[in-house]
C-alpha cells in the first residue's frame, strides 16, 4: 500500500464517496481546508484552548466534505478529471502508468511538503510571511499535481473498464 492509498483508506474513501468527490463542488471546495486550518490555528490568539473546537470543525470539513455533495451528472471537466487521475494514481501498484507519469507527481508532493516547515514555523510563531509562503508552496504544487492527475487520467481512461466507467 502507497502512502496516498493509506491517506485515503484514513478517510475512508469508499468507490461511493470517490464518485461524490468527483463532483467539482466538493473539488473546489476541497481548497477552502488549508486556509480554514490555518485561520483555526491562528484563532489560539483569541481564543486560547477555545480554538481548538475550530480546529475540530476543520477536520471534520475535511472528512465531510467528500461526502456531502452529490454525485456530479458529469465527470468530463477538469475538477472531476483530477479526482479520476488521482483514483488511477492511488491505484499505480495494480494498474501500471505510463513512466513519463511516474515522477512529476512525486516532485510536486515534495514541493507541496516542502511549505509544510514555513507554514508550520509560521502558524507556531504567529509569522505572516513564513505562513503566506508554506501555503503558496502547498497551492502551486498542489494545483499542478492536480493538473498532473487531469492528464494522467487521459492517457489511461481507456485501460480498464473501470476507468472508462468513471468518465459519463
Amino acid at each position: 500500500m502507497n502512502f496516498e492509498q493509506y491517506i485515503a483508506n484514513t478517510f475512508s474513501m469508499t468507490e461511493e464517496v470517490w464518485e461524490k468527490h468527483a463532483n467539482p463542488w466538493s473539488f473546489w471546495t476541497r481548497f477552502t481546508v488549508l486556509p480554514l486550518l490555518i485561520l483555526a490555528v491562528w484563532s489560539r490568539v483569541w481564543l486560547g484552548w477555545g480554538a481548538i473546537a475550530p480546529i475540530l470543525l476543520v477536520i471534520l470539513w475535511t472528512w465531510l466534505n467528500p461526502r456531502l455533495f452529490p454525485k456530479p451528472t458529469s465527470t468530463c471537466n477538469w475538477a472531476s478529471k483530477a479526482v479520476l487521475g488521482e483514483r488511477v494514481w492511488l491505484n499505480r501498484e495494480q494498474v501500471a502508468i505510463p513512466e513519463h507519469h511516474q515522477t512529476a507527481p512525486i516532485i510536486l508532493n515534495l514541493i507541496s511538503a516542502s511549505g509544510l516547515p514555513f507554514l508550520l514555523w509560521g502558524l507556531y510563531t504567529l509569522s505572516v510571511w513564513p505562513t503566506l509562503l508554506g501555503t503558496v508552496l502547498v497551492y502551486l504544487a498542489k494545483i499542478w499535481f492536480v493538473d498532473r492527475m487531469v492528464w494522467l487520467y487521459h492517457d489511461m481512461q481507456n485501460a480498464t473498464p473501470e476507468y472508462q466507467s468513471w468518465l459519463y
